[in-house]
């Protein structure tokens, strides 16, 4: 869905994948439920759109819609920063999350079809 801010139209989706520290396959259960419910509250915080999350044992999921004034890795990085915080604030066992991550775009418009338009507008023009 388009959204607007006062001076832009937008739909910006963002993949991220990132890992916690040495690989440990412990994000289950409990620690699983926390980390979702925390995510849930920084997108709310952030004004960001929560589209998905998938927690699982060795790695997170997440569809993030932002508007553009938030870069990538800005995003990225509240996302880790703030969920390790909070959850080692608030529970016994520790989440820490590694330096490295993924970040892949999305929106309704597929490259491709984004080719095919700057195609035909360079046509236009001869």
């Amino acid at each position: 869905m388009v959204k607007s801010t006062r001076h832009a139209k937008y739909e910006l989706y963002y993949h991220i994948v990132f890992v916690p520290k040495y690989r440990r396959s412990h994000l289950t259960g409990k620690t699983k439920e926390r980390l979702e419910a925390i995510f849930e509250e920084i997108c709310d915080d952030k004004d960001l759109e929560l589209a998905e999350s998938e927690v699982m044992p060795d790695h997170v999921h997440l569809f993030i819609g932002s508007p553009p004034k938030n870069a990538p890795s800005l995003i990225v990085n509240w996302v880790k920063g703030i969920s390790a915080r909070k959850y080692n604030q608030r529970y016994d066992d520790r989440v820490k999350w590694t330096r490295s991550y993924y970040v892949g775009t999305a929106g309704s418009t597929s490259k491709d079809a984004v080719d095919r338009y700057i195609a035909e507008q360079k046509g236009g023009d001869e």
